[in-house]
């Protein structure tokens, strides 16, 4: 440490807020509980920063929100949501629980306790420009409804501060890959399997063929990855399947090889005489891949986390954020600044309070910093 003085967050102001919004569950498709738990986030920024939320209100999903703080061009945005993967109910199994340096709850991790970092940050803090916070209600299942504006605003911006969990370690993200998302359909022709199998042809024989040749277009050594997670078919075992379907994940690290595998699939073309395909999607995030705005707001990030008094590494990850879209646009993000912890969707969902302290006033020494 270089003896600037650090500041310790409430630790207890801050567990009371994140209890608030961990109660407030807000499964990403139920508009009702998303606006109240996004009630729950304006109040927390009105009460440690004084602004009021600007809500963008939405017929198809939750509202997001928009706390905007100061004036002036070039403005520091942070992003978060407050939508999770958990559907309503689960706190009655997986309640909210303070057990030492851990939290366990629905949506604690990912991400809530980083809406709550952002807004005690904020408070008393002098940035010198204006900070944006946006709080989306659709990010676990795309960002489709906020996408637009996410990417106005960070279009405006000297960086993207993204307060997603920190990996496992507490490492922050310098890169994500993208997302690709495609429904592979296929048509045959049914007939009777032991009176006449010669006349059908079979959807299912078909897609098999192509599962084989999708997985031939991946590239585990550039990061490219393919995988056929769902498909389905057929009526009866005795009936040649007339129908069959798949639904394919893609992942990748550049905008390159995501433009070859997305121009392949879509130019798949049928292995058996006369059946028919039909493919349908596409790319629903870019990579963020690691660029130099990115790499210089690390090295700032590592160099405040050593005056706080920790080590800070960075790290890739083959999930994606919204920082995926700020990142796209040429804008200098970083992503990973919420707390250290682990179990994102699942049972094992937890941060560590330590960490999520540090990184508080990690936080507020980097939106000073920029």
């Amino acid at each position: 440490m270089d003896g600037t003085l650090v500041q310790r967050p409430d630790r207890t102001a801050m567990l009371a807020a994140l209890e608030r919004l961990v109660l407030a569950e807000s499964p990403s498709f139920d508009k009702a509980r998303c606006d109240a738990c996004s009630d729950q986030v304006a109040d927390l920024f009105r009460q440690r920063t004084g602004v009021s939320a600007l809500r963008h209100r939405r017929q198809d999903r939750g509202d997001h929100l928009e706390i905007r703080i100061g004036d002036g061009a070039e403005p520091i945005v942070l992003l978060c949501h407050h939508d999770t993967v958990w559907p309503e109910g689960t706190l009655a199994r997986l309640p909210f629980q303070v057990d030492g340096d851990r939290v366990r709850g629905p949506g604690s991790y990912d991400m809530k306790a980083g809406i709550v970092e952002a807004a005690f940050a904020l408070e008393g803090s002098s940035p010198k420009r204006p900070v944006v916070v946006l709080s989306t209600s659709d990010e676990e299942i795309g960002s489709a409804s906020s996408r637009a504006l996410i990417e106005e605003t960070a279009r405006q911006a000297v960086a993207v501060l993204v307060l997603e969990p920190a990996a496992s370690g507490g490492a922050i993200k310098t890169a994500r890959k993208g997302i690709a998302d495609f429904i592979l359909e296929v048509e045959g022709r049914a007939a009777h399997a032991g009176v006449e199998p010669e006349k059908g042809i079979s959807a299912i024989e078909e897609l098999a063929q192509q599962v084989l040749a999708l997985k031939a277009l991946g590239d585990p050594a550039a990061g490219t990855t393919i995988n056929v997670g769902v498909i389905d078919g057929g009526t009866r075992p005795n009936v040649v399947a007339a129908h069959a379907r798949a639904e394919i994940d893609v992942r990748f690290t550049r905008a390159s090889e995501a433009e070859r595998v997305v121009g392949a699939i879509n130019d798949l073309q049928p292995k058996l005489a006369g059946a028919r395909l039909r493919v349908s999607g596409g790319v629903d995030r870019p990579p963020m891949e690691r660029s130099a705005g990115t790499i210089r707001l690390a090295q700032l990030a590592q160099r405040l986390a050593g005056e706080v008094g920790f080590a800070l590494t960075e790290t890739s990850t083959g999930g994606g954020s919204d920082g995926n879209f700020t990142a796209a646009i040429g804008v200098a993000t970083l992503d990973g600044l919420g707390p250290d912890g682990g179990g994102a969707h699942a049972d094992s969902e937890h941060l560590l309070i330590a960490s999520w302290l540090d990184r508080t006033e990690l936080l507020r020494r980097l939106i000073e910093a920029l």
